[in-house]
Order: C-alpha cells, then sequence, then structure tokens
C-alpha cells in the first residue's frame, strides 16, 4: 500500500510542481504566454490518451508491468526537460510525463489484486490521498525552486522521486497472475486517442481560441463525430480497449458520471483557493501571498486527505461504497454553498477549502470501491481507467468554465485585470449544483443491487488468492456465440469468484484462485439459465457452454366469434426495429421466441383488422392475448397471466 501510494503523490507531484512557474515560464523560456500553456495541455493530452491504452494493456499482459513502463516513461520525460532548454522538447517532456496519470487506476487494480476484501477501503483512501499529498507538497516546493534555484530543477526533483518508485515498484510489488492476454485492439486505440485528444484540446484550448470560433466547434465537433463512431465498433471487437457492455451497466455508468462531476467541483475548489492566496490585496478581496505562502496555506488540503483515508474506509466498511459517496458529495455541496457567503478573510478561505477537501476525500475513496464491485477481476485497471479519464476530463471542463466565467466579470486593478469575487461566487454555485446532482446520483446507487456484497461486513472476508484466468465460450444449439450472457463463478463452498460478461464473439474470462474443480451459472435475456460443475485445467480451458432451450413468450389471438387461425402475429421494437414474425396455428395459438428484457409492440393482423399493443418483457416466459378488433377504437390489451416455459 505504500509503494502504490508513492507513485500517486509522485503523479501529482510531476502535475503541481510546474504550475506556479507558469506565469514566468514565457519570460525563461523567450516565448508567449499561450505557447507556455502548452507545457500544462501537453500532459493532459497525453495523459488522457494513455489512460485507456496503459490500463487495458495492464488487464491483459500484467499491472506490475505496464506500471514499470509508465514509471520509465515519466521518467524519460523529466530527464529530458531537465536538460532541455527548447520550448519544443520540454513540451515533449511534459507530454511523457503525461502517462504517469495512467498509475492511479492500474495501482487501484493491484490493490484490488492482492488485498483482502475488508483492507480494500483503505487501500483505496490512501491511494487517493497520495494525490493531494503530492499536490500539498509540490507548492511549496515549487515556491522553493522560484525564489532559489535554476526553473529545471522542477524536472529533476520528479525524476529522482520517479526512478525511486521505480525501484520501489520493481522490488515490492508482484506480478499479479490476472492476466486476459488477447490481441490488443489496435484501431479503437487509434480512433479513440483521436478522439479524445480532439476532445481534451477543445475543453483546454476553447477558452483561447474562443468557444463559437470555427477551430474549436470544428476540433469538438470531430471529436464527437469519432467518438459516436467508436462505440460501435467497441461493441464487435473480442478485446476492446475499453469494454462498453460493462461500461453502460447502470453501476459503472452513474459511478463514471459522478466522477465526471466530482473532477469539475475538486479541481474548482483547487483554482478558486489558490486564486484568493494570490490575487493582490488591492483588488478587494485577494491576500496577495507569493507563491512559497499560497503552497504553505493549500498543505491542509493534503492533511485532511491523508486524515480521512482511515475515516473513508471505515465508513466505506460500515455503510457501503455508495452511501460514503452521498456523504461526501453532500459535504461538499454544503461547504461550496457556505464559501459563497464566507470568504473574505485568510480563515474562512483555508477553513471552506479543507470541508470541501473532506468531502472530496471521501468520493474519491468510495468511486473505485463502486468500479470494482461492479466489474470482473478481469476488467479492474480498464474499468478504473475510464472512471479516472472522466475524473480528469472533468477537471479540464472545471479549468474551462473557470477561464470562461473569469472573463465575463472582471475588475481592473493598476491597468491590471482580474476576476471578480463575483466570478468566483459563480463558481461556487456551479461546483456546489455539480455535487447536488452527484447525490441524486449516489442515492440512486444506494438502491442498485449489482453485486451481493452490499456491506462488506457481513461478508466472508476470507482472501481467495487469483492465481489464473480461464475462459470459454457461451453458445446455443447451432454453434452460434450468444453475445449477451454472463457467466457468473463459485467454489464448490458456493463462495463467489468472479462473474464476466460475453463478447460479441462469446468469448468470456475469469479470473480464479486455479486449477480445480468450479460452478458456473450461466444466464442470457431469452434462454434458459444453465448451471454446471466443471474441472479447469491449468491451462485455463473451460468446455464450451451451450444454452440449449430458447424461452417463449405466446398466447391466442382472437376476436369476437372465436379464436382467429393464420393470423399474422409480429413482434417490433419501440424504436421501429422488426425482432420476430410468426403465424398463428388452427386454435389462434403462437408461440416467438423471448428477445430481451424491454418494452416492444405485438401486433396481430388478418386481411380485414388489426390490433397492436405495448408490452414489457422482463424475466421468464410471457403469455399474452390478443384480440383482434378496428384500431381506431380497441383499446390496447395488457398481459393477464405469466408462465415458465420448462422442459
Amino acid at each position: 500500500m505504500a509503494t502504490l501510494a508513492l507513485t500517486g503523490t509522485v503523479v501529482s507531484l510531476q502535475q503541481t510542481l510546474v504550475l506556479p512557474l507558469l506565469p514566468e515560464l514565457p519570460d525563461l523560456l523567450n516565448t508567449t504566454a499561450d505557447n507556455a500553456s502548452w507545457l500544462v495541455t501537453a500532459t493532459l493530452l497525453f495523459g488522457a490518451v494513455s489512460i485507456p491504452t496503459v490500463t487495458r494493456l495492464a488487464d491483459m499482459f500484467g499491472k506490475k508491468r505496464m506500471m514499470m513502463v509508465a514509471l520509465a516513461i515519466m521518467v524519460l520525460g523529466s530527464v529530458l526537460g531537465a536538460v532541455s532548454t527548447e520550448l519544443m522538447l520540454i513540451i515533449i517532456a511534459r507530454a511523457l510525463q503525461g502517462v504517469g496519470l495512467s498509475l492511479i487506476p492500474v495501482g487501484i487494480a493491484i490493490l484490488r489484486d492482492e488485498l483482502p476484501r475488508d483492507r480494500m477501503p483503505l487501500g483505496v483512501a490512501l491511494m487517493s490521498a497520495s494525490l493531494a499529498i503530492g499536490s500539498g507538497a509540490g507548492l511549496p516546493l515549487s515556491g522553493l525552486i522560484a525564489a532559489h534555484l535554476d526553473w529545471h530543477a522542477i524536472f529533476w526533483v520528479t525524476g529522482v522521486v520517479g526512478v525511486v518508485v521505480l525501484v520501489a515498484v520493481w522490488r515490492v510489488i508482484r506480478e499479479s497472475p490476472v492476466k486476459t492476454g488477447g490481441s490488443f485492439d489496435y484501431r479503437g486505440a487509434i480512433i479513440g486517442s483521436v478522439a479524445l485528444t480532439a476532445v481534451m484540446l477543445a475543453l483546454s484550448k476553447g477558452a483561447h481560441w474562443g468557444w463559437t470560433s470555427g477551430t474549436t466547434l470544428a476540433i469538438a465537433g470531430a471529436g464527437a463525430a469519432l467518438l459516436i463512431a467508436w462505440v460501435p465498433l467497441e461493441l464487435r471487437v473480442r478485446n476492446p480497449l475499453v469494454n462498453v457492455r460493462i461500461a453502460t451497466r447502470p453501476a459503472v455508468l452513474l459511478a463514471n458520471a459522478a466522477s465526471l462531476l466530482l473532477g469539475f467541483a475538486m479541481f474548482a475548489n483547487m483554482l478558486v483557493t489558490t486564486q484568493l492566496l494570490q490575487l493582490p490585496v488591492s483588488s478587494g478581496f485577494g491576500l496577495g501571498y507569493d507563491i512559497l505562502h499560497t503552497g504553505l496555506w493549500m498543505a491542509p488540503i493534503a492533511l485532511v486527505f491523508g486524515a480521512m483515508a482511515p475515516v473513508s474506509a471505515k465508513i466505506i466498511r460500515r455503510y457501503g461504497p455508495a452511501a460514503t459517496l452521498l456523504t461526501g458529495t453532500l459535504v461538499m455541496a454544503s461547504s461550496y454553498v457556505g464559501r459563497v457567503f464566507l470568504s473574505h478573510n485568510l480563515w474562512q478561505i483555508v477553513i471552506g477549502s479543507v470541508l470541501v477537501a473532506a468531502g472530496t476525500s471521501m468520493t474519491y475513496a468510495a468511486l473505485p470501491t463502486l468500479i470494482m464491485r461492479a466489474v470482473p477481476l478481469t476488467e479492474s485497471a480498464s474499468a478504473n481507467g475510464l472512471n479516472t479519464l472522466l475524473r480528469y476530463i472533468g477537471t479540464s471542463l472545471s479549468s474551462s468554465v473557470m477561464a470562461a466565467v473569469a472573463t465575463m466579470s472582471t475588475i481592473r486593478v493598476a491597468d491590471q485585470v482580474f476576476p471578480s469575487f463575483e466570478a468566483f461566487t459563480v463558481l461556487f454555485w456551479i461546483s456546489a449544483g455539480a455535487c447536488f446532482i452527484t447525490a441524486i446520483i449516489a442515492l440512486a446507487m444506494t438502491k442498485l443491487r449489482e453485486t451481493p456484497d452490499e456491506n462488506i461486513e457481513d461478508l466472508d472476508t476470507s482472501e481467495h488468492s487469483h492465481g489464473a484466468v480461464a475462459g470459454g465460450k457461451v453458445l446455443n444449439r447451432s454453434g452460434r456465440p450468444i453475445g449477451h450472457a454472463v457467466v457468473t463463478v463459485f467454489t464448490p463452498s458456493a463462495d463467489h469468484v468472479d462473474w464476466s460478461q460475453v463478447d460479441s464473439t462469446g468469448h468470456f474470462s475469469v479470473a480464479v484462485p486455479g486449477p480445480g474443480r468450479y460452478l458456473l451459472v450461466t444466464a442470457a435475456d431469452g434462454w434458459t439459465p444453465d448451471s454446471r460443475l466443471v474441472d479447469i485445467d491449468t491451462g485455463g480451458r473451460i468446455e464450451a457452454i451451450v444454452l440449449k432451450e430458447r424461452l417463449m413468450m405466446g398466447g391466442t389471438v382472437a376476436d369476437a366469434s372465436g379464436p382467429v387461425p393464420g393470423a399474422n402475429v409480429v413482434l417490433t421494437r419501440q424504436t421501429g426495429e422488426a425482432v420476430g414474425a410468426t403465424e398463428t396455428g388452427v386454435i389462434g395459438d403462437y408461440q416467438l421466441p423471448l428477445p430481451q428484457n424491454g418494452r416492444y409492440i405485438l401486433t396481430a393482423f388478418t386481411g380485414t383488422s388489426s390490433t397492436a399493443q405495448a408490452i414489457t418483457i422482463w424475466g421468464s416466459a410471457r403469455h399474452f392475448d390478443i384480440e383482434l378488433g378496428e384500431p381506431a377504437t380497441r383499446m390496447p390489451a395488457t398481459p393477464h397471466s405469466d408462465r415458465v416455459a420448462a422442459r
């Protein structure tokens, strides 16, 4: 836990050190302020692109391996920045440092592999706290460098710390046996990277280029179009860069939405607090501190993150991660509302920022726990990577909104233009709104039952070491894949091991302790469930699971004179797609394969009359009778009985 927490510290340190020096870098590098801002933009862009790629490779080929690769690239960037004086080389150095952003989700995935279930919340909380600790150390350290050393020292510091962490990871962390292998999704990585770059570039540079400028709109539109095209491509790939099927599960989708909003709210706290401490006293609300003293007064944020880690872990164990997320967001929201009215002196600013940080610490500990409870073990790194990526997109959005609001409301002091206090209060209100929306999301998540481990203290927390990855296919009788099936694995003593949602080719992968006998339960909408005891060998091969029985829906079609033989029956989705069609038998009966759960339109018609009714498919087979009549005067029928198809 200490080694992985140290990786989070070095990531935030290399992000934070350069920020206070940005106003001086145009003179130091003999360039414009806009060009110097690329030192931040390049890190964010390259980091955003690297997160899904590195985390997916970590799940496939080894988490320790990819963590060491990311650390090595980050150290290379630090060395390049330390020995360079040309702007372009330093921008490249900062881009290479951005790969370090992927260390956080990979580290959290390693925690899931290594720690017993009851210690996971503490490990995740410490990992999240390390980010704030690095930021808290980075600001005063940057002030000391600016006052006493050459600015290249910011790269030497991150380089030395990076080497120390690299050696620590090599010596302390063992490689996880949970590796899915397979072929990497190069097409998805290229298209996704280009799309992410366009979106992040528009967010980062929109304030400078103009939010309604042709350049900003064109780049943002291109990125959005590529993302729309990228999603169906990922659904058809066996080993996708991002498992869209998992990402669209309600628990994962809500956690990712919360991460985006909380990234916005967290960064707003850092931005506004720094501004209030540094703006000149003549502005009427600034405190006029230099870089060093600003960093020292920002340090309590890091301290409260560290102090809250065991508290957050205890709340998660006692009440669950969803309740912890709800509590943290409400603390953040109420603190932001208080900061609107109480931000006029040092103690009010510091206490307000610390209270927001306390709530943020709780939410940052809860989110990865929610993600890992809702995804298979083989998806830990990539699922956390997507969640982390959305958090960074939220921080970029926060910076962009701050720039836009500051432009609309300014004050002039001694021929200098600064954001007005009203601009900061607007950002406080927006952040409070983001937190309240997240609280609604958290409340919805408390009602989800995605996994059985709602309360960690009620579980058997004996550690199941996962020593291998096993895989197989789910097919129908004709050998075709069933792409929406879910396979759950238990030990013979009924302890839950792992689960997997199959891909478009019917393949699935699950993490198991090792060779032996396991219970596999397979379910798919429209099919009779299957359960079997299987022996998994050392190669992790599982014999193909064949779902043999289709569940059926059926009923009778009748009119005023009785059953109607030879009537046509069609089933369509509410969005218009045809699902199935058949013809009634001699006694007016019909049967159709039960489709996936959802809402449909069931229609029966002859040459003289027709009737359509809206139906809902949920669970086992359904029985729907239809009475033909005039469509204009006939009220839609409703299902009157259910039955389970069994043989």
